[in-house]
């Protein structure tokens, strides 16, 4: 079992106080610490690249120390049973995460908002989803406690670690999962326009999702599943999925980039509009095969 603890950054925003809230109740559930992070970097100080003077350092660190407290005793009231560690960081808030992210089992983060800035903005880049350590959270939208796992499944093997990280968060928050594979063949799409494919193009779509499931029902034996297969753009029935919710997984090769179906534009999207918290994880990282 993995034991290393949920981090969690902040900076005084409500964002970031919401994504600390989910943090604090997730790592109860999975019986490990929570660690909370701010970072009061220099990146965005405004002095032109060069080093600020060590009064403008300790008057940021002394802020951070402060919020620290502040959020602290907020979480311990709000979930009782949650063990707390808190952190400052003299690093930018990009690196401070990513590094910390060695060492957590979950990095969770406030709802985009805009650049990274201040001393821990609510608003994670891509970059910092795709090259965390960890898998991470963007807690947005409305936290369902009832709501499906939903994963979006591509069909290549660069999905699986998705997969097996959706059949976790289900199992560990007691919900149903929906294996959502979404396609549209663009060839396909020009020869039939808007009528349904072939019945055996259909069918194989169907196969695949089945294929790479497969496996899962015994090591999960309850969490129901629901199996949809959609003749449509990933991003329009995930975003669509994501309003009944509690989670949305992607998955990431973590190099600069999401694969498949979360490539680009969907993963921005999901993001920045989905009506529930998302999670992405990367292809290959030993938290995705727990």
């Amino acid at each position: 079992m993995n034991t290393s603890p949920v981090l969690v950054g902040i900076d005084g925003s409500e964002q970031a106080a919401a994504a600390a809230r989910w943090a604090a109740h997730e790592a109860v559930l999975r019986h490990v610490p929570l660690t909370v992070l701010a970072a009061f970097g220099f990146a965005d100080s405004g002095f032109g690249g060069r080093y600020p003077p060590a009064d403008w350092l300790e008057a940021k660190e002394t802020a951070a120390e402060e919020l620290l407290q502040t959020v602290r005793e907020d979480l311990a009231e709000a979930e009782p049973r949650v063990r707390i560690t808190v952190e400052t960081s003299p690093a930018g808030p990009e690196v401070a995460l990513r590094e910390a992210s060695a060492k957590a089992r979950l990095l969770v983060l406030g709802e985009p908002t805009g650049t990274l800035s201040g001393l821990l903005a609510g608003s994670p880049d891509i970059d910092l989803a795709a090259h965390a350590h960890c898998p991470v959270v963007v807690v947005r939208g409305t936290v369902r406690a009832d709501g499906p796992v939903v994963v979006g499944i591509d069909g290549s093997p660069l999905s699986d670690a998705a997969i097996s990280c959706a059949f976790e968060e289900a199992a560990v928050h007691g919900v149903s999962l929906v294996a959502l594979h979404a396609w549209l063949d663009a060839d396909r799409f020009r020869l039939f326009g808007d009528r349904d494919f072939p019945f055996e193009a259909r069918e194989a779509e169907h196969r695949l999702l089945a294929q790479r499931l497969a496996g899962y029902g015994a090591l999960y034996p309850d969490v129901r599943v629901e199996q949809v297969v959609e003749q449509d753009r990933p991003r329009d029935r995930l975003i669509e999925w994501s309003a009944r919710a509690s989670l949305v997984v992607l998955g990431s090769r973590g190099r600069g980039g999401f694969t498949g179906m979360v490539l680009g534009s969907t993963s921005h999207a999901l993001l920045h509009h989905a009506e529930c918290p998302v999670l992405v994880v990367r292809s290959g990282h030993p938290a995705a095969e727990e």
